[in-house]
């Protein structure tokens, strides 16, 4: 059992039973382990989520950064961003679904830690949004609320998205990319 079996099967129990509904029985009986051996690895159930969400956030970081970096105008970047986070969101949805909805769950010591790389990952987003703005390519008003009505909407994408559904992750992402980009009006 590795640390990473743990926190794939934590990430799995978490998203089905929520992080106050999930044991560390739960946790141990999807390793088919005895609880015992997995006090062996982890002190807490406090520490896996920290360790699911850190590792959540590492690999969505990761991708939008890679995409972020390149030489390209500011709206194809957030077009490729877009579809980029989606596609880690459908890809891995136990790990993500933690991510985005059971981070409340985190104690003030392990809150305070998840905080900054947080606050990275949406910087990568406002930073596309300033460039798209001083380069002409966007309008926009209040950036931080811009990224975060981004981030809204991408997110709650995880509550209902479902594979076999009628559109793919892709043409979902880029639905929304065409929303965002080109707006309602005619």
């Amino acid at each position: 059992m590795t640390r990473d079996d743990i926190l794939d099967a934590a990430a799995q129990v978490f998203r089905q039973k929520g992080f106050h509904g999930a044991s560390m029985s739960d946790i141990a009986e999807a390793l088919n382990v005895q609880k015992a051996s997995l006090y062996h690895h982890v002190a807490s159930k406090q520490e896996i989520l920290l360790a699911v969400l850190e590792r959540a956030l590492s690999m969505l970081t990761d991708h939008i950064a890679s995409i972020a970096s390149q030489s390209i105008p500011a709206d194809e970047k957030l077009r490729l961003m877009i579809r980029g986070y989606l596609g880690v969101l459908a890809d891995h949805a136990d790990l993500t679904s933690v991510l985005l909805f059971e981070h409340r769950s985190l104690d003030k010591k392990s809150h305070t830690r998840h905080v900054p790389q947080r606050d990275k990952f949406e910087g990568l987003w406002r930073d596309v949004l300033n460039e798209g703005v001083s380069s002409n390519v966007f309008e926009l008003k209040d950036i931080g609320l811009t990224a975060r009505a981004l981030m809204g909407t991408l997110n709650w994408t995880l509550t209902w998205y479902r594979p076999e559904g009628d559109k793919s992750i892709e043409q979902i992402a880029d639905d929304y990319s065409d929303f965002v980009l080109k707006g309602m009006l005619k």
